[in-house]
């Protein structure tokens, strides 16, 4: 039994699963930049990527089952051959569709995949740790900062993160240590306050989340000799009540081949729904109460507001 399970049952509790009302895509590994803080090692040299036969089988389970929203992410999904299709065939099959973007492959050339999610109302969430120039290219690398504002008033300009414009745009912003992240609604005005006095920019929202010990932040934690003390906070930070509203009870992660997971965390370190590999094309139900795979870093999404 691992130390988040123990603490459960310490406090009379069990993660299960309820009704998947999400579906989260990640179409592959692939990026173009590496970022300190990724579970998922992301970066220009990896070559994990969702074909178009996956594809085909994830939007065949968007039919078979009944979803609120559709989650893709990555990696970079900009980069995947065939998201612009993809994107468009998953957009009738849910109310909401999201697409994560790290903004800057948003710049130029992606027209096509600009005009799709303007023409299905697909939900931008984009990740930018901060406002300040240090903190972003510390976490991201130099020149970040400037050319994901630039794409932030390319987006507002075409309604994205305009009020009443149906276009949603949202931030997702990390810490840029071993650190928690401070008070999401503080976090959001500053936010807001700092985009339109600089740059005269507006969003619909902004998340705040605790970086999660897996993939290249947890090799970063260890290498700087922050690890045991990063996971001291976390476990110290463990809220129960953020138990039930956890993405991983209402949400289903498919990853780029096809297999199933409760989360992309779980994902990244390749814990496969319910124990065994599961594979996007046999499933016909996603039953509820069946137990939610656990390891150590699910204290990340336990501490303090949690993440949901």
């Amino acid at each position: 039994m691992n130390r988040f399970q123990q603490t459960l049952t310490a406090h009379g509790l069990r993660l299960t699963r309820g009704k998947a009302a999400t579906l989260q895509v990640n179409v592959g590994r692939l990026c173009n930049l590496a970022c300190r803080h990724c579970h998922l090692e992301a970066g220009p040299g990896r070559d994990e990527v969702m074909s178009r036969a996956t594809m085909d089988e994830v939007v065949s389970l968007a039919r078979r089952l009944s979803f609120n929203v559709i989650d893709v992410t990555g990696g970079a999904p900009e980069l995947i051959p065939g998201i612009e299709s993809f994107l468009a065939r998953l957009a009738p099959l849910a109310p909401r569709l999201m697409l994560r973007t790290n903004l800057i492959l948003l710049a130029e050339g992606n027209e096509e995949l600009l005009a799709i999610c303007r023409r299905h109302r697909v939900v931008l969430v984009a990740s930018l740790p901060s406002t300040n120039k240090g903190q972003t290219e510390a976490q991201r690398g130099s020149g970040i900062l400037t050319q994901s504002i630039g794409v932030l008033q390319k987006l507002n300009n075409l309604g994205y993160g305009k009020a009443d414009s149906g276009l949603e745009l949202y931030l997702v912003s990390n810490p840029s240590g071993a650190f928690l992240p401070v008070d999401q609604c503080a976090a959001e005005r500053k936010f807001r306050a700092d985009l339109a006095r600089k740059w005269g920019i507006e969003i619909t929202g902004l998340f705040t989340f605790a970086n999660v010990p897996l993939g290249r932040f947890k090799s970063w934690l260890k290498d700087s000799g922050n690890y045991e003390a990063y996971m001291a906070k976390l476990v110290h930070s463990f809220n129960p009540a953020t138990l039930q509203g956890l993405m991983c009870r209402t949400l289903i992660s498919v990853s780029w081949d096809g297999l199933l997971y409760d989360c992309d965390f779980n994902l990244a370190a390749g814990l496969p729904y319910s124990g065994e590999p599961v594979h996007v094309s046999t499933v016909t139900e996603l039953p509820e109460g069946v137990a939610v795979m656990t390891d150590e870093y699910c204290f990340a999404c336990t501490a303090g507001s949690g993440f949901t």
